[in-house]
């Protein structure tokens, strides 16, 4: 059985990965995003990081799960379910934008349709299960307890912040909704540099999973 320490450790790392890739990728993408007719390699480079984030999205969730089920199973398999979709939708996005390689005539629509599941999977479906996993962490004492408090406040400020979004209030890339996203960022950040560093904190729920 792997020890909780290398399960802490390949969690951080993955976290950290997440991050890492969808910011590499967003840079890469940022001259297609303002303009559909524009081509390049970056493209590509920028849709292979984006699979990779896809694959660190799904492995956070699969490497905590044997730990966190032991204090809530169903919510822990709700956060498995939630970051798979999560990196699903991000999927979506991805075929968007490489689709307008081919189809430059309906590029400004695909464009649209990626801006759409950006706003869906990193912000509705990631405040979510960031909600979810918080509040197991701050149950269990896993990690310490301002880590988790972020998580339970930076999930939900994400998740109303999208649906300012939605409605049109203003945009998901403005002061507002950076700023709106500024808890659940230091929470993964946080989370990942914690479970590196430190591992998980002694608890009952540990021995239970060697």
């Amino acid at each position: 059985m792997t020890s909780p320490r290398t399960t802490a450790t390949a969690a951080g790392v993955l976290y950290l990965l997440t991050h890492v890739t969808s910011i590499a990728a967003l840079l890469l993408y940022g001259p297609l995003l303002d303009d559909p007719g524009h081509t390049g390699a970056g493209i590509r480079l920028g849709a292979l990081l984006e699979v990779v984030l896809m694959l660190t999205i799904v492995g956070t969730a699969i490497t905590l799960y044997p730990v966190v089920r032991k204090q809530n199973e169903a919510l822990a398999m709700g956060y498995v379910a939630l970051r798979t979709l999560e990196a699903a939708v991000i999927g979506v996005g991805v075929v968007s934008l490489l689709a307008v390689i081919t189809a430059r005539e309906a590029g400004r629509a695909l464009v649209a349709v990626h801006d759409w599941t950006f706003l869906l999977g990193p912000n509705f479906v990631l405040g979510t299960n960031t909600v979810l996993l918080a509040y197991l962490f701050y149950r269990s004492g896993l990690v310490p307890r301002f880590i988790a408090v972020l998580g339970l406040i930076g999930g939900p400020l994400v998740f109303v912040s999208a649906i300012g979004v939605l409605f049109g209030l203003y945009e998901q890339v403005s002061v507002p909704g950076s700023l709106a996203a500024v808890p659940v960022f230091l929470w993964e950040l946080s989370l990942a540099v914690w479970l590196i560093a430190k591992g998980f904190k002694p608890s009952p729920l540990l021995d239970q999973v060697r």
